[in-house]
């Protein structure tokens, strides 16, 4: 019998198993996209296309995660990183309307994703108020 390869860090030996486990789940994933997503639209709101763009990119690279992890959803996220891709777009030329409006679509179609996954009861909707308060969205000091 064959033993299944283990990885050493500095502390443990772990199996593939154990490191799996370890992986965030889809909601906490989905949490910090909430949070990135949010912050994209208020930094662009204020102004700060980088940060905006910024926070985007973020969102885009946590939902390929989720795809890999989750490949039952990858096709799906697929289709919605090319929404993303079109806001992104807006963003790089600076164009609030666009952006605006792309930004609400995106937002629609999560919650479609919602429903037809069988979590109609998560409705996701912009905070009136940006979720990290701290940072500064018009990138003065």
């Amino acid at each position: 019998m064959s033993q299944l390869p283990k990885v050493r860090t500095k502390d443990a030996e772990l199996s593939l198993e154990e490191i799996g486990s370890l992986l965030p789940g889809t909601g906490e994933i989905m949490a910090s996209v909430s949070t990135c997503f949010a912050m994209c639209w208020h930094a662009a709101a204020a102004g700060n296309w980088d940060l905006s763009a910024y926070y985007l990119r973020r969102v885009r690279s946590l939902l390929r995660g989720l795809s890999v992890t989750r490949p039952k959803y990858a096709d799906r996220l697929r289709d919605y990183d090319a929404r993303l891709e079109r806001l992104y777009a807006a963003l790089l030329e600076h164009n609030r309307g666009a952006f605006d409006l792309l930004y609400e679509q995106a937002v629609d179609h999560a919650n479609v994703n919602h429903v037809e996954t069988g979590h109609p009861y998560i409705v996701w909707r912009r905070p009136p108020e940006p979720p990290e308060r701290g940072l500064s969205l018009t990138g003065s000091i």
